[in-house]
């Protein structure tokens, strides 16, 4: 006999129920696996328990894009049907699923920080591993290329410094040529003068004449004069000579 249809009620037996409540989720999550690979599919499923433990799948864990994607097309959808005049119970239906996506972001932001990881499956860790992975990646990028930007920036500004630097340097030995082409006119015009003004010194006075004996007014004006000749023949004659004249 073939299996009867099994009625679809709640499971009276607590413990009945929990062991279907597993069974069932474990299939349905690996379902949902399967229609997402077979059929390149992306899939978002949610499940909380009766305790309220959440249950959830998504493909390659971005639950967050799929309910991006499910928020952007449900209300195109509520926009093109939505009459002008809103009634209370769409304000409830939005709170409630701003309220859900609000937890759903909660329990991944404590799950990005290491928290509340004990509810996750192997699966589920490794994807959140390659989710910090990847963000690791993107952040070690992002500030290698802002270090390499201010290094170049701090190349530039030093190139430039030494550039105003060489021009400095430049300008003063300019400046050091023009003084000293300054200074040679007036160094040249003070050698010239003291040139000029030795020039008009007296001459040395000749030392040849003090000896000289003048004559004088009186009866021995002839002996004094021949005395003055002999001295002055003196001068001119070499030695025998005025030897000679003597004797």
């Amino acid at each position: 006999m073939g299996r009867g249809r099994v009625q679809l009620r709640r499971i009276e037996n607590k413990i009945n129920r929990q062991v279907t409540f597993s069974k069932r989720r474990s299939g349905l999550l690996k379902k949902a696996h399967e229609i997402s690979v077979l059929c390149d599919a992306e899939v978002g499923l949610i499940v909380f328990s009766s305790k309220g433990k959440l249950f959830e799948y998504s493909t390659d864990s971005c639950m967050e894009r799929i309910l991006e994607r499910y928020e952007r097309y449900s209300y195109a959808e509520r926009q093109l049907n939505a009459t002008d005049v809103e009634t209370p119970g769409s304000w409830t239906l939005e709170h409630a699923k701003l309220k859900a996506r609000l937890e759903v972001l909660q329990r991944n932001q404590r799950h990005y920080a290491g928290e509340d990881l004990d509810s996750l499956s192997m699966k589920e860790l490794q994807n959140l591993e390659q989710q910090l992975d990847s963000a690791l990646k993107h952040i070690r990028s992002r500030k290698n290329q802002l270090m390499h930007e201010s290094i170049s920036e701090l190349q530039k500004k030093d190139k430039a410094l030494q550039e105003q630097n060489n021009n400095l340097s430049k300008q003063m030995k300019e400046r050091e040529k023009q003084l000293a082409q300054q200074h040679t006119p007036w160094e040249q015009q003070n050698h010239d003068h003291l040139n000029s003004s030795s020039f008009g010194l007296p001459h040395p006075f000749n030392n040849n004449h003090l000896g000289e004996v003048y004559p004088t007014a009186g009866d021995n004006g002839e002996v004094e004069g021949s005395s003055r000749q002999q001295q002055q023949n003196a001068a001119v004659m070499p030695p025998w000579m005025l030897r000679h004249l003597n004797g």
